[in-house]
């Protein structure tokens, strides 16, 4: 059974509680294995009746040690790590890793190679909200809204295969550059500018339909969950987390990357234009309403830049030794297929500086980022991620405490848990 009744043993918390009689507190188990945990997440919620007292959760369930794999992979074989972590969106995992290595090796990308990254992080803004939105509905009983957002995340799929030749675990980073180019950029075109023009925004329309003015959505998501803004720098929360409690902040303009930055290209092209959504309530309502106006930032980013992708080559010149040469050296010359094997043979592989860097991206549930440090060889002496659903997910007790049992999976629907970003 995913519930477990059981008298309230004081030893599973950190002290004794003092809300209400002690005789009367009970342990209930959320979890592991309940639906609405989304994942293998055990929640142990002490309760005076059905009012939470306490909250204590474990994490943890997966036992991945994706950290420590990254000491002993290289540089492009850890993607197909990092793809696994916030598997609701596995490109942006890619592009804040590649994002570190580059910045440890001081590689400046091509225009091409930029433009595509970002449309793919939107992307997978977009999917992993979509995602977040329909299992919040799902959550509350409204499955419908769950069909929408899912119809919307196939489509998704469909362009990621494309672009990369995976469906889901993307693997499409490379220092450098990418794993490959576009098939047919006017496919590709096609595809995207499909999407976002027709699809995406009926699918919006439908879910916001169906749960702004629900009665029962509204009541289960208002005033529920709430965290203000000085709690919630003080928890160091980022992402629609922050933002719907009234904190201003979002890498993209505070830190600009990749085609958010100005001269982007080295030509002078102003940075992509967009607005980050801001509310000040803090409460679950709030947090669904900043990842809906999200996507639809991300259809204004998308759409500024696909009609515009730079010719030239995605990855940077193969004669910084960090890329492989084209397949046409490779073929056609000794010095080619020698870089070739310099670079993918076990005992070689490009090397970078020593020293050690941080890099982040700003993803769908926050500052996502890298902690490299290199001694010189071919992987990692050490291998960080800052996590921002480990981050965020750290404020549940305090969200949770004097709500009923129904709304914990309200609230923790809005913080969007994935487990594999809490494996540590």
């Amino acid at each position: 059974m995913a519930y477990t009744l059981t008298p309230a043993e004081p030893e599973q918390f950190d002290a004794q509680s003092t809300h209400g009689d002690s005789d009367n507190l009970w342990t209930l188990n959320f979890g592991p294995q309940h639906p609405a945990t989304h994942t293998t997440l055990r929640i142990v919620l002490e309760l005076d009746g059905e009012r939470i007292v306490k909250c204590l959760p474990h994490i943890g369930y997966l036992h991945s040690g994706f950290e420590k794999l990254g000491e002993n992979l290289n540089y492009n074989q850890y993607v197909t790590i990092v793809d696994r972590m916030d598997y609701s969106a596995p490109i942006y995992n890619e592009l804040a890793w590649h994002g570190a290595a580059e910045k440890l090796m001081g590689i400046e990308l091509t225009p091409r190679c930029k433009v595509l990254r970002t449309i793919a992080g939107e992307l997978g803004r977009i999917q992993s909200h979509l995602l977040c939105i329909a299992a919040a509905g799902l959550d509350l009983g409204a499955l419908t809204a769950f069909l929408y957002g899912f119809n919307e995340r196939e489509v998704i799929y469909d362009i990621v295969e494309y672009m990369s030749g995976q469906r889901f675990h993307t693997s499409w980073t490379r220092v450098g550059g990418l794993n490959m180019d576009l098939p047919d950029e006017e496919v590709f075109v096609r595809m995207v500018k499909r999407f976002i023009n027709e699809q995406l925004p009926r699918g919006i329309e439908d879910i916001e339909k169906l749960l702004n003015r629900n009665r029962i959505f509204v009541d289960r998501t208002k005033g529920i969950g709430i965290i203000s803004r000085e709690d919630a720098i003080a928890w160091s929360l980022s992402g629609p987390m922050a933002r719907a409690s009234g904190v201003a902040r979002d890498i993209r303009k505070d830190e600009p990357y990749l085609c958010f930055a100005d001269n982007w290209d080295n030509q002078g092209s102003p940075a992509v234009n967009f607005k980050v959504p801001i509310m000040t309530t803090g409460d679950v309502y709030a947090r669904y309403l900043v990842r809906l106006e999200e996507v639809r930032q991300s259809i204004h980013i998308i759409r500024q830049l696909i009609d515009n992708i730079p010719g030239g080559a995605v990855n940077v010149s193969p004669e910084g030794k960090a890329v492989l040469p084209p397949k046409s050296q490779v073929y056609g010359s000794i010095e080619g297929l020698i870089q070739h094997f310099e670079i993918i043979m076990t005992n070689r592989g490009f090397i970078p500086p020593r020293g050690e860097v941080y890099n982040c991206i700003e993803t769908a549930n926050g500052e996502l980022g890298y902690y490299i440090v290199s001694d010189g060889g071919n992987v990692p002496w050490r291998a960080r991620t800052r996590p921002c659903i480990y981050i965020n997910y750290q404020v549940f007790p305090k969200l949770v405490e004097g709500h009923m049992v129904s709304d914990v999976v309200a609230i923790l629907g809005s913080v969007n848990v994935i487990a594999a970003e809490l494996d540590r």
